[in-house]
Parts: structure tokens; sequence; C-alpha cells
């Protein structure tokens, strides 16, 4: 029988980590495209308290942070093992291209929000994103 090996646990938090916060960045640069942006919470003409869609934004990015996060650390606990089919593999890598190419072609485009706004919001949400993917990942392994 042979022996299972394991990755080393700051592999699997550094890799999941990449992942999360990849992941947010492309939700925020989808989330801008559609009008949920984290860049309203710097706008002075609008005057709510905190606009609808940056609340939105921010609890989309940090939800998809964490996930992201938790997901890929538990797929590469499991992956070791072999315990994902080959269909599984291909079906989630095929999910995590075209996500990015998506966030890729929207990041292309003109911005609709002001140059200051949008570099802060892009740091906000890369922030965000890092702190939620190191707690799914530190979650999932601390469970497994």
């Amino acid at each position: 029988m042979a022996e299972t090996t394991f990755f080393p646990r700051r592999l699997i938090l550094g890799a999941a980590m990449i992942s999360g916060v990849l992941l947010a960045l492309a939700v925020h640069m989808l989330g801008a495209r559609y009008g949920l942006d984290l860049g309203g919470l710097w706008r002075s003409e609008t005057h709510e308290f905190m606009p609808t869609g940056a609340a939105i934004a921010w609890w989309l990015i940090a939800t998809v942070g964490f996930s992201g996060g938790y997901f890929t650390a538990n797929l590469m606990q499991s992956a070791v093992s072999g315990q994902i089919p080959q269909r599984m593999r291909q079906f989630l890598i095929a999910v995590g291209v075209l996500l990015l190419a998506g966030a890729g072609q929207a990041a292309s485009a003109p911005s609709p929000i002001p140059t200051v706004s949008g570099v802060l919001a892009g740091l906000a949400a890369l922030c965000l994103g890092a702190v939620m993917a190191f707690c799914g990942a530190h979650f999932a392994l601390r469970r497994g």
C-alpha cells in the first residue's frame, strides 16, 4: 500500500490565500462593472451614510475571499490523497479560468469610477480579500 503524502501546511495556506485573493479581485472587477463598487465609500456627492452598492460589494468580496480560501485549502488537502475525481478537477479549473477571464475583460474596459477612488477601492478589495482568504484557509486547516 502506498504511503499518503501531505502538502506542507504553509504551502496550502499560501496557495489558498492566493486563490482567495484572485477570486476576490475578480469579483471586485466584475462588480464594479455592474455598479457594485467600493469606490462609493469615498464619494462626497452622495447624501447616504453608506451607498447600498458599496455595502453589497463589501460583503460579496469578503464572502468570495473567505470561501475561495476555504475551498482551496480543502481541495488541496484532499487532492494529495487522490480523493478528487478527474472530472471534478477539470470542472474546477474551467470555472476558475472563466471567472478570471471575465474579470480580465471587465478590467480592460475604461473604468466608470474616478481614478483615485478606483485605486482606493482596489486596495481595499485586495486587503479585504487577503484577510478573508487567510481566515478561510486557516479555518479549513484548523478543522482538518
